[in-house]
């Protein structure tokens, strides 16, 4: 896996060919990316995941890149707590608009 770092990232004109939003609780987002043949987490200063705080944080700091394709993945550990059935192996990717608001 490879590792993006948002120094390498940030202000740069990336074509990106997917990127993948992942929300967790208490609004904590971390981002997968594919470029070309590479494919992973991007990372902060520190050699951690990145933490993003909002979807709208996300969409502006890639909104000098090009996207060919955006999702969302939501993984909830509350599904079993609650007494729902175990989730599948595979979580659902919905589409993720990157165009900021006006």
């Amino acid at each position: 896996m490879h590792k993006f770092l948002f120094t390498q990232i940030e202000g740069k004109s990336l074509s990106i060919d997917y990127l993948e939003v992942q929300s967790y609780e208490m609004n904590v987002y971390l981002v997968y990316l594919t470029v070309g043949n590479k494919s992973g987490m991007v990372y902060d200063k520190q050699d951690r995941p990145m933490r993003f705080f909002s979807t709208g944080q996300i969409r502006e700091v890639f909104s000098h890149c090009t996207v060919q394709q955006a999702v969302m993945k939501y993984d909830s550990p509350y599904d079993e707590m609650i007494g729902n059935p175990p989730k599948s192996a595979q979580q659902m990717a919905l589409p993720f608009s990157m165009q900021l608001p006006y």
